[in-house]
């Protein structure tokens, strides 16, 4: 096997490196040869890595100039990459390198000193970074390449490659976009409750299903049967599966894009290009989807199956016009009145994508071209712009879209029978004065009663105000004033967050944080926000609010919630973060209906989320951090469900060159301090991976750690769990509402990660990094875990303690101040 490195764009360089290779037999010792990378080696942007028919290296997708490593088949002359390493972090400029560091993981780095860890070396010393014939990306040991630390077929993106195997539970994930390789709002992998099927998800929602495969036919696709050219042949046995192109030697690939269609293509070395062989489930881009004058509207595209029969159908049927055939999506739409062609009328169908083919003709004004379009009874619509011009359109419609977000959208003008427009006219003009003035009416005593209802909240206000006004303080005027904040921050007047909640309306009232309620509210550019504001008569929190935001303003991470501004006017003090529409990780953990939501792979993610999140918090920020209150309750879950960590009032800075701190003032919730932290206010990296394996224990059992309840024959989870581990009976720890088949040996190892974060001793506890390697690891061994830390106690939830000592049941704490 011949394997070269090069210069993107540079093919003389290429020829002469190669031509270097094949006389000298080697190259400087600063780049990477062979394929490969070893430890003292690197790719910087402008470099690839090359073997058989893939390549690795930076890329920019689409128009974006944001750089991703990725690979890419090497006959693809537009290099669409089938793997992104680092999809959600982006580097911002060509600084970037792919490197180790000095604890032998890979990384991808930037020149502003911001990393981000690719695959943990997972201390195994002598290891390397190689690219395969077959596109995988690996991790392995010199000494014995059979050895696979990781690879990147254990991660997949978007792209199955032939030969991936695709187990339950490991999911390939569309883009955002064209333009951006984060993870969109699809998955596609085999079905959970049914592990024969493969399975599309629209935002953890079943969004298409392959159907049943019968263990006859070579495919869980029946539909590929059916096709002239079979262009795949699918092995799946035990829970997996893997396919195998045909012919073998195409390059083929298996992709899940943006709009959740999963395509079948291979590579004609002819054209060079990609050929489309077999598409589902289909999309508003889908030829004729909706038929004549059907129209497709986007906002609905993923209820399937596509049916006229609904009102949230993607297929509708504009005014005039009625459904053909509610079971065909593709007989379209019938005129309820034929058309007239003189005294016709049209309907404004603004937002529309704009049909083909069209004819161009020379007016300037909107009516010049309704007039054009009037002189023949072909045209059945029109569409002006002072851009485009006038385009009249002719006969049948098809491909008509609704919320088009591409280009050629405009109003199109759809031409009916006059009698469309006039029915039920006259009883719209007997309501019309109705119309018009009661909202007057009812608008004006709005605004009255709101007028006295504010004066009297705000004299209110001012009476019940404390003798402790907060002014600006020097540290926060610093920030502020600095660029570490970033060009987002903002800093708002109390009357701006008032207007912004609707003076702290109930109505959006989310809930009661740590040192206050928290509200939704939205800014006047129409951006949703969450504002925590500090409990008015509470002498607890300033610092706690000051810490929040000299932290939190510092840190960026996709997997921490972003701090977007504060407010700090007398003695109001408020701070903005970015709004999580699916509220905390405890609203749905915690709640049996809701709970049968979270299927594995959405678990899985928030796992690895919060993990990813605490190591950028203790290893990667520019502060490292110690979060020291990691519970359900503050992880807040995004559209996407997402996990990110919240709540900085409690979160310590420490010295990285130090591993232990200790405090006089032990502060967090009961059931997730550690044990040398909740008895003695030592803390260090180790309290949090306590907290997160609590946390993990929790997310897979779906019970609370702490609380009156008892586990079995335990006083608290952590008991019952280790009852379960040391007599085998691990399985029992799983939640019951959990659907359908689950991959019980990912299970498994979270649990043993999770049993191992909670051990007694911190010295016996991974590192986060060393957690979020054994949980995608499949290959790692990992140690037997020792006694976890308060498994023989009975402990209270979310307690305030202040002075003095306090008896909890079995445990007797003195001095703490707990939450």
């Amino acid at each position: 096997m011949f394997v070269e490195i090069s210069y993107l764009k540079q093919s003389t360089v290429v020829v002469l490196l190669i031509l270097s290779v094949s006389a000298i037999g080697c190259l400087s010792a600063t780049r990477p040869i062979l394929g490969r990378i070893s430890l003292n080696e690197s790719i910087s942007d402008g470099q690839t890595l090359v073997s058989g028919n893939f390549v690795l290296g930076f890329f920019s997708p689409g128009t974006s100039s944001h750089r991703y490593i990725g690979i890419w088949y090497n006959s693809d002359p537009n290099g669409t990459a089938v793997w992104v390493a680092n999809r959600n972090n982006p580097v911002q400029d060509t600084s970037g390198i792919l490197k180790f560091d000095n604890g032998g993981n890979l990384i991808v780095s930037d020149g502003r000193g911001r990393s981000f860890i690719v695959a943990s070396g997972m201390g195994v010393g002598n290891v390397e970074a190689a690219i395969l014939d077959s596109g995988n990306f690996v991790l392995r040991s010199i000494a014995n390449h059979s050895n696979i630390i990781w690879e990147s077929f254990a991660s997949p993106t978007n792209t199955w490659l032939p030969g991936m195997n695709i187990t339950v539970g490991k999911l390939l994930t569309s883009w955002k976009s064209y333009d951006d390789p984060a993870m969109g709002d699809y998955s596609f992998g085999l079905g959970v409750v049914n592990a024969s099927a493969f399975i599309i998800w629209w935002n953890g929602r079943e969004f298409w299903n392959s159907a049943h495969w019968n263990g006859d036919i070579n495919s869980p696709i029946p539909e590929l049967t059916s096709i002239d050219i079979i262009p795949v042949s699918f092995r799946c046995d035990n829970l997996t599966c893997t396919y195998t192109p045909n012919p073998s030697d195409r390059l083929t690939k298996i992709v899940l894009d943006q709009t959740g269609s999963l395509s079948i293509t291979q590579f004609d070395s002819e054209a060079k290009s990609w050929v489309l062989l077999w598409r589902q489930p289909v999309s508003c881009d889908e030829s004729k989807l909706c038929g004549v004058f059907g129209v497709c509207n986007m906002a609905n595209i993923h209820i399937l199956p596509v049916s006229l029969d609904s009102d949230q159908s993607p297929c509708q049927c504009p005014k005039g016009f009625a459904k053909q055939d509610k079971s065909n999506t593709r007989k379209g739409c019938t005129r309820q009145t034929p058309l007239q062609c003189t005294g016709d009328k049209f309907i404004d169908m603004p937002g529309m994508r704009l049909p083909d083919p069209r004819q161009k003709v020379a007016v300037v004004e909107d009516s010049g071209c309704q007039s054009a379009c009037m002189k023949y009874c072909s045209c059945t619509a029109y569409a002006h712009s002072l851009s485009d011009g006038c385009s009249l359109f002719h006969g049948n419609l098809t491909n008509l879209q609704d919320g088009y977000n591409g280009t050629g959208v405009g109003t199109l003008h759809l031409r009916v029978a006059a009698s469309e427009l006039e029915s039920g006219s006259s009883s719209g003009h007997k309501l019309l004065w109705l119309a018009s003035v009661l909202p007057s009416v009812a608008f004006l005593i709005f605004c009255l009663v709101s007028f006295i209802w504010i004066r009297k909240w705000k004299i209110k206000g001012k009476e019940k105000r404390h003798d402790h006004p907060i002014v600006m303080t020097s540290d926060v005027m610093k920030l502020w004033e600095s660029e570490d904040t970033g060009s987002h921050f903002m800093m708002l007047s109390f009357s701006q967050i008032e207007n912004a909640t609707d003076n702290f309306s109930t109505a959006n009232k989310l809930g009661e944080g740590g040192f206050g309620p928290v509200y939704k509210g939205s800014l006047p550019n129409g951006q949703d926000v969450a504002v925590k504001r500090l409990a008015a008569n509470s002498g607890q929190g300033l610092p706690e609010f000051k810490n929040e935001i000299l932290l939190i303003a510092k840190l960026q991470h996709r997997n921490l919630v972003g701090l977007l501004g504060c407010c700090i006017d007398e003695d109001e003090l408020v701070l903005l973060y970015e709004y999580m529409p699916n509220k905390s990780l405890d609203f749905f953990l915690f709640e049996q209906s809701r709970r049968a939501f979270l299927v594995w792979a959405m678990r899985l993610n928030i796992i690895e989320g919060i993990a990813q999140g605490l190591i950028y918090l203790h290893k990667h920020s520019r502060l490292r951090i110690i979060h020291r209150d990691l519970k359900p309750s503050n992880i807040l879950l995004d559209t996407d469900m997402n996990p990110k960590i919240s709540d900085f009032g409690m979160a310590r800075i420490f010295d990285p060159k130090g591993t232990l701190a200790n405090t006089k003032r032990v502060v967090g919730t009961y059931g997730y301090m550690a044990p040398e932290y909740a008895m003695a206010g030592i803390f260090s990296v180790k309290s949090d991976v306590f907290s997160y394996g609590v946390l993990l224990l929790e997310i897979i059992s779906g019970l609370r750690n702490a609380g009156s309840h008892r586990h079995g024959n335990s006083l608290n989870l952590l008991g019952h769990a280790w009852e379960l581990w040391r007599e085998g009976r691990w399985y029992e720890l799983v939640d019951k509402t959990l659907p359908g088949a689950c991959p019980e040996n990912m299970i498994l190892r979270c649990i043993h990660v999770g049993m191992l974060c909670v051990q007694e001793n911190a010295a016996d506890r991974p590192s986060m990094t060393e957690v979020i390697s054994m949980i995608t690891n499949e290959n790692a061994n990992l140690p037997d875990p020792k006694q976890p830390g308060f498994f023989s106690m009975l402990l209270p939830t979310e307690v305030d303690i202040r002075e003095g000592t306090c008896s909890l049941n079995d445990l007797s704490i003195t001095g703490l101040d707990g939450r």
